[in-house]
């Protein structure tokens, strides 16, 4: 049975606020050698700022979660896109670090409300057959605002300057409210009684915190790259032009989109295998950073078409944690699962961007070797993850065999 046609005018209204938010959210990955000259900051206040972004962003997944159950996704698509706007205002007049992190945070505080919103939005108005695959797809059509701060935020940069291209980011924040509250319709929901007791189930169920652990070991290392250290890594570390590093990221973001689509397919065709996709992402994730780190010098450009596209797979591999908050939890707290899972991915990309910038800095440069011990600390994230998702594999499989046939 097709889905009638008000949920695909609202699902497609959802993605595009989506698909701004992740613009707004990877601008500063590609302007991150500009922001250090115009904030007066090295990799460390590069660091903070991205952190501080994240962190805000990860702190706000639960309560949005609740608030999205509470009030639907109209006002919080809505709210969302207003407060990136003023963010991206705040950043292009900002000219140091303390007015910078504001704008940052006003960015992560707006983009934590829509990806939970447009979910919600998925999980009302579609059948469970078809919630894996247009999860996938909210995801992947989501990193057209990546390719928008990739090549094109670039020559933004350099053809117009710093003020005039952050002020036309904040008008596409704008843009992105108006047709939210003209175009989509979304009733408030019934309040649930007890939300403190919803979140807490949410939590003590394992398929959640199985999500949360997928989302956080498959995505910590393509968003440290895509959200700020990638572009430094490929000019400053291995030597690439501007041009041919923003197509690197670009072929990222572009493989993803075609990753996505099989991983959606794989995981609602094959629900008892999903763990083992995310394994197979975490694995060669690992495996890639492997080969360019112990490559002597710097890393052939093949080597690092390679390591593009094995990233690309992160960003539809983490998309499987949704897929677990869903298939565990009903829709009444369907909002603070999701929060729940995507907090954690969120805190790890978080953690790894730090720590990549405190080791470039105890390094004192930004070389090529400075890099590779500075990207090593991933290692631990991924070890930690797969870890945890076997051990949460092994309970909710325990959980689902007790309950009553």
């Amino acid at each position: 049975m097709r889905p009638p046609p008000k949920a695909l005018i609202f699902w497609v209204t959802g993605l595009l606020a989506y698909v701004i938010a992740v613009f707004h959210r990877q601008s500063l990955g590609v302007a991150s050698i500009e922001a250090a000259a115009r904030l007066g900051v090295g990799a460390s206040g590069l660091s903070l700022l991205a952190m501080l972004q994240l962190l805000v962003y990860a702190g706000m997944q639960v309560p949005v979660g609740v608030l999205v159950d509470r009030f639907g996704s109209k006002r919080m698509l809505v709210a969302g896109a207003m407060v990136m706007a003023c963010g991206e205002l705040v950043f292009a007049f900002s000219s140091g670090l303390v007015p910078g992190v504001a704008g940052r945070a006003l960015i992560g505080c707006g983009d934590a409300m829509t990806f939970i919103s447009v979910i919600r939005l998925v999980n009302l108005h579609f059948s469970a057959r078809r919630n894996p695959l247009l999860v996938q797809l909210t995801g992947i059509i989501g990193q057209l605002g990546a390719l928008a701060s990739a090549v094109p935020l670039i020559h933004s940069l350099h053809a117009y300057g710093w003020t005039p291209t952050f002020l036309a980011a904040a008008g596409l924040g704008a843009v992105a409210a108006f047709l939210l509250l003209t175009v989509l319709r979304d009733t408030r929901p019934e309040r649930a009684a007890g939300t403190p007791p919803g979140l807490r189930a949410a939590w003590a169920e394992p398929g959640t915190r199985l999500g949360m652990w997928t989302h956080a070991a498959t995505q910590c290392s393509s968003a440290a790259f895509l959200l700020l250290w990638g572009y430094p890594f490929l000019v400053q570390g291995q030597g690439l032009d501007p041009s041919t590093a923003g197509v690197l990221l670009s072929t990222l973001t572009l493989c993803g989109m075609v990753c996505g689509p099989v991983l959606g397919y794989l995981a609602g065709r094959f629900p008892f295998h999903r763990s083992r996709l995310v394994l197979a992402v975490i694995g060669t994730t690992a495996g890639a950073w492997t080969a360019v780190l112990a490559w002597p010098g710097r890393a052939p450009l093949w080597l690092l078409v390679v390591l593009v596209v094995v990233l690309a797979a992160n960003g539809p591999g983490s998309m499987i944690g949704f897929d677990y908050a869903r298939t565990f939890n009903p829709v009444a707290r369907i909002g603070a699962a999701t929060g729940i899972v995507n907090g954690g991915g969120f805190v790890a990309s978080m953690s790894v961007i730090a720590l990549i910038g405190v080791a470039l800095d105890l390094h004192g440069e930004t070389g090529t070797e400075s890099f590779r011990w500075a990207f090593a600390v991933q290692y631990p994230f991924w070890l930690l993850g797969t870890v945890q998702v076997l051990r949460y594999r092994t309970i909710a499989r325990r959980a689902l065999a007790a309950q009553p046939s």
